[in-house]
């Protein structure tokens, strides 16, 4: 059995290899050596490391470098500082700047890169993931095996494993060869074979001379391996070309018929370059087109406006119960094309009106026994505000949201429909994505719109890892990419941006810049209501007056006041909408009317005070031949009836072949029963060309308002989060406290006892012993470390300094929670005074 090269592979992060005096030796030194803003800042950029708040900066270390958070860490890297980690992760451990620099810049020192790598390492520093001194650098270990090239998981720098690496599967006799072949003197043993070959391949001018003597094929080879994959495919009788390389080192087999070029030769004939391209600067916004600040403003009002009116048509179509929810949750694909449709536009685009209603509040599933959609009683509420204020409701909602309107229509990760306000549409990424495009947009000179690409590839820079994440199939956009486009498509709807640019109420509803990271529900509130007062005066001011035509139509030349609009959208049906909306009376309009409880004098006396004409003769024809038929028959509930004082018309029914399907049958001379329940029976006679009305148990007419269907009331959605929300600053600061004190108590030393951290038991004295020492620290003022069980059970440990001792309990300043408490004796397991 032949010997294998051990591996020399790099010492983790925090293995505490040798180092000078005063340098970190882990993670936790590095952490402990942080002022206090240093280590808010850190909680900040990784808010996950505070759910719970740690008990010292040991845990915290801890914490910071587990998968899970490290994963989190990195996603949220921009692409320079994430270039930055993959090259540390492929430098020697500890590595010095130089080393990284030379990874980054090249042999050559690219000054942009070289001016912009102490950013990149601030950051990583700063988030935890690199510590020790420029001489010594370390990559966090979980964030080097994450980021550390291996055959299952290539490098993103598509390098290689080290020579080191390369060689444990080869016998010493084969690693010998390899080195005389090489031009080199044998060892004495493996890995002094290895390091002899590893200093040959990072020698630029010895290797220069060994890579001269190559077949002009072999340097055809390195060139297809030398920026990655690594890896190639050779024949048991490799061709002479290959086989001058594989005799040399530049080739090793991992596997039967599989060879890597070692990552010190790939280095070599990069110029010392871990990437092929590195991007030390963000891509430039480029802008699309320029408008002045006055045209963008107006167009984003007209947008506002037209959105606000959307969602009021929606909604007042839905008033008398909306389609039926799906068993699965959501609206039907059918029942979405009838939306699209009543709302004139695409189902795309109605998706995003009904799911732009919900997160607002406005729209929701009623919660009977057979499932409908109908407004919430917050839409009267909204109804009732000033158009700026509404806007401001509908606007905040949006920002916010998690759900998503642009995946409607889909599919998720398991196959499975994605429909309008249905479960399986939130994405918690969507708010900070929203946020990030609008102050992109900002970044802009007033009235200058970005072209999306240049927006898309600003994202993709910012956050490379999520970049990379597909969600979907080969060649599906990801995720971020499609939020953002989304954005820019909503954001025109809704009015935030105009012409592509935007508007003075969109960078209000953004808030302060320092809110970008942590945009919650209050601030997006103040944002919103800040915008909303921007916005009233751009929006057009409602008129009181509409123009009657004899052709039974009514002009509204701009937009009508609520009392007008509502009660002319019942008497009329809109025919056209534009800079004038065109309304339409019918008979069957003005039956809607009469059936929400108007009567024809009361309809005269409407249209009279708010037309500026006198009423057309054939509108008050038209009014009145309604009304009087209105009402002649009454219909209620038998199964059904039909009653009617006048016979002829109850005969001219039974009489008629199209009321066949309603089964009646005489049961008075003014009476008819039906086997057909009695809204069928309404629409029939309706569509034959009757105006019934339908009529209560107690005998008198039913009046449909149009309010008259609302849920129950109902909250609107929560946004779904995409991790542990931005701490505030109290909560830091309390949580900076609490690490420092904690650490004083896990670090102070203890007189006659083990050093903090070589044991994990808590101090034990007894109970004598403890009202001693206790009551000596109160003469002296002296601190003591104390072991103590709460309540539930829990043992922590704390430092103290008793102030008085009196019936059991103990008052005394607790540096652990840096305020004053009491503790009952009983519940202290033991003291110890601090050296």
């Amino acid at each position: 059995m032949s010997a294998h090269v051990p591996a020399a592979g790099p010492t983790a992060a925090g293995d505490g290899a040798a180092a000078p005096a005063g340098a970190p030796r882990s993670l936790a030194e590095s952490l402990r050596a942080h002022d206090d803003e240093a280590l808010a800042a850190l909680l900040r950029a990784r808010p996950d490391l505070l759910s719970p708040v740690p008990h010292d900066v040991g845990q915290l270390a801890t914490r910071a470098g587990t998968r899970a958070s490290v994963v989190r860490a990195l996603e949220h890297l921009d692409r320079f500082a994430l270039e930055s980690a993959e090259a540390l992760a492929v430098a020697p451990d500890p590595a010095s700047y130089e080393e990284l620099l030379t990874l980054m810049a090249g042999e050559e020192r690219d000054p942009a890169v070289a001016a912009a790598l102490p950013r990149a390492l601030g950051t990583l520093r700063g988030r935890a993931l690199v510590w020790g001194e420029d001489d010594r650098l370390r990559l966090v270990r979980t964030a080097r095996e994450l980021l550390s090239p291996s055959p299952q998981h290539p490098s993103p720098t598509g390098l290689g494993p080290t020579l080191a690496e390369s060689c444990t599967g080869i016998s010493p006799g084969r690693v010998q060869e390899i080195v005389v072949t090489a031009g080199l003197e044998t060892t004495h043993d493996p890995v002094s074979a290895v390091g002899s070959l590893t200093a040959l391949f990072t020698d630029r001018a010895r290797m220069a001379a060994l890579l001269a003597e190559a077949p002009e094929a072999a340097h055809e080879v390195l060139d297809r391996l030398k920026w990655g994959p690594p890896y190639g495919k050779v024949t048991a009788e490799p061709a002479a070309h290959l086989r001058w390389l594989l005799d040399r080192g530049l080739l090793l087999p991992t596997a039967p018929g599989t060879v890597v070029l070692p990552r010190e030769a790939a280095l070599h004939l990069r110029a010392g370059h871990a990437h092929r391209e590195t991007h030390p600067e963000p891509p430039a916004l480029l802008a699309a087109a320029e408008h002045s600040a006055r045209i963008v403003d107006a167009t984003a009002a007209g947008q506002a406006w037209t959105a606000l009116n959307t969602v009021e048509e929606l909604l007042r179509d839905w008033d008398e119960g909306g389609p039926a929810v799906l068993r699965a949750g959501g609206l039907s694909v059918r029942d979405l094309k009838r939306t699209a449709a009543a709302l004139d536009t695409t189902e795309q685009l109605a998706a995003f009106w009904l799911e732009l209603a919900h997160c607002a509040g406005l729209l929701a599933a009623d919660g009977e026994a057979e499932e409908r959609f109908a407004a919430t009683p917050a839409y009267d509420q909204w109804q009732d505000l000033p158009d700026s204020e509404r806007w401001s409701w509908l606007a905040g909602a949006w920002l916010t949201a998690t759900r998503t309107a642009g995946l409607a229509g889909g599919r998720d990760a398991k196959d499975r429909a994605l429909s309008a306000l249905g479960p399986g549409l939130d994405r918690s990424a969507a708010p900070e994505v929203r946020h990030r495009v609008l102050t992109l947009l900002a970044e802009l000179p007033e009235g200058a719109a970005a072209t999306a690409e240049s927006v898309l590839d600003r994202l993709a820079w910012e956050r490379p890892r999520r970049a990379r994440t597909r969600e979907e199939g080969e060649g599906q956009e990801d995720l971020r990419a499609r939020l953002a486009r989304w954005t820019l498509d909503e954001a025109e709807l809704l009015g935030v941006t105009g012409r592509g640019a935007l508007s003075a109420h969109g960078r209000a509803l953004l808030g302060e810049p320092q809110a970008a990271e942590g945009h919650g529900q209050a601030e997006a509130a103040v944002s919103a209501a800040r915008a909303g007062r921007l916005l009233a005066p751009l929006l057009p001011e409602p008129v009181d007056e509409v123009l009657l035509q004899a052709d039974l139509t009514a002009v509204a030349p701009g937009p009508l006041r609520r009392p007008l609009a509502q009660l002319l959208g019942v008497l009329a049906d809109v025919e056209s909408k534009g800079g004038a909306t065109v309304y339409r009376f019918t008979p069957g309009s003005v039956r809607r009317a009469l059936d929400a409880g108007q009567t024809a004098a009361e309809l005269h006396a409407f249209l009279a005070a708010h037309s500026r004409t006198p009423v057309p003769q054939p509108l008050a024809y038209l009014i009145d031949d309604v009304a009087r038929r209105h009402g002649r028959l009454r219909i209620g509930a038998a199964s059904a009836y039909v009653r009617c004082d006048d016979e002829a018309v109850l005969g001219e029914i039974l009489a008629d072949r199209r009321a066949q399907p309603l089964r009646l049958r005489r049961l008075a001379p003014t009476v008819l029963a039906a086997q057909a329940d009695p809204g069928t029976l309404l629409e029939t006679l309706r569509a034959i060309g009757f105006a019934p009305a339908a009529e209560s148990p107690e005998g008198e007419v039913l009046i449909t308002r149009a309010d008259s269907r609302r849920t129950a009331p109902r909250s609107a959605p929560e946004p779904v989060p995409e991790g542990p929300p931005a701490p505030g600053t109290a909560l830091v600061q309390a949580a900076v406290r609490a690490i420092r004190a904690g650490d004083l108590a896990s670090t102070a030393p203890r007189r006659g006892l083990p050093e903090p951290g070589q044991e994990g038991e808590l101090p034990r004295t007894t109970a004598a012993e403890t009202l001693a020492t206790v009551q000596a620290a109160v003469l002296t003022n002296e601190a003591l470390w104390i072991g103590y069980v709460n309540a539930e059970g829990t043992a922590s440990q704390r430092v103290i300094a008793p102030i008085r001792v009196e019936g059991g309990f103990v008052t005394a300043f607790d540096h652990t929670a840096d305020e004053v408490r009491t503790y009952p004796l009983h519940r202290i397991t033991g003291v110890a005074e601090l050296a």
